[in-house]
């Protein structure tokens, strides 16, 4: 294997166990999917101070705990009470981190806007929208690799993430059409849906850039190493992290998932 793709192997084997888990908890929804949204959540908080704020003491653990709680208690009551427990965590951080600060308090805000988005998202509109979400996202980051790998050519965004090249960035939105095409064959959204996919594909990419330049100013490249071949959680949930906020703000916007 060459070195352009030795880190295929446990990239598909991680990638295949996250998908095991991740199906079996979307199709259960209901607690087994809020708990586990919650506990993606709360660890990419702790992947976040562990970068932003060199002086931590306990900071990563409490902030990460806060994180997980407030989804869980803020999924379950009405939204209007649920909207300042999900900033909770944001405020919270600017009385534990020495650094940092602002960075993990806007980028806090949109784990939980995320995760609770995910969550609502399965209970109030069912299986079909929250697969169609989690199928947009890896197509994105699965037809992007490829058509990467197999075709370079210029790059996206070199001082901040020199691996991303325009072939795989539009290779993502070609995979994105695709799903949008399948889900519109069989639901009423119709055409339309390909366009929303597109554009929850390009918001997925956006919030991977964003992670990256958070990676760059803490000079690590990964967020952690829980993950073989994938880095940590934020490594392999940014994605899902710009598709799903993008699809909070948006979808009110042109009235998707259908009935919202």
């Amino acid at each position: 294997m060459t070195a352009n793709w030795q880190d295929l192997k446990p990239r598909v084997l991680s990638g295949l166990a996250m998908i095991a888990i991740g199906a079996a908890a979307i199709q259960a929804g209901g607690v087994w999917w809020q708990v586990l949204i919650a506990v993606i959540s709360g660890g990419m908080v702790w992947e976040l101070v562990c970068m932003v704020d060199t002086g931590r003491t306990k900071s990563q653990y409490i902030l990460a705990a806060a994180t997980g709680l407030c989804l869980l208690v803020a999924i379950n009551i009405p939204p209007s009470f649920a909207l300042p427990l999900l900033l909770l965590p944001s405020m919270l951080g600017f009385t534990r981190m020495e650094r940092g600060g602002v960075t993990y308090a806007v980028t806090t805000m949109m784990i939980t806007l995320a995760g609770y988005s995910m969550m609502a998202l399965r209970g109030d509109f069912g299986l079909t929208w929250m697969l169609w979400l989690v199928c947009v996202v890896v197509a994105t980051d699965v037809m992007g690799y490829f058509a990467g790998k197999s075709l370079g050519g210029p790059k996206v965004w070199p001082r901040v993430s020199p691996k991303k090249t325009w072939s795989g960035t539009i290779g993502g939105w070609i995979g994105a059409a695709v799903v949008g095409a399948i889900w519109a064959g069989w639901t009423v959204e119709g055409a339309g849906l390909i366009g929303i996919s597109i554009a929850v594909s390009m918001a997925s990419q956006i919030g991977d850039m964003a992670e990256s330049t958070i990676k760059r100013r803490a000079g690590v490249k990964d967020s952690s190493n829980l993950i073989p071949g994938h880095g940590g959680l934020m490594d392999r949930f940014d994605g899902m992290l710009g598709g799903a906020v993008f699809l909070v703000i948006a979808g009110q916007i042109v009235g998707f998932p259908p009935g919202v």
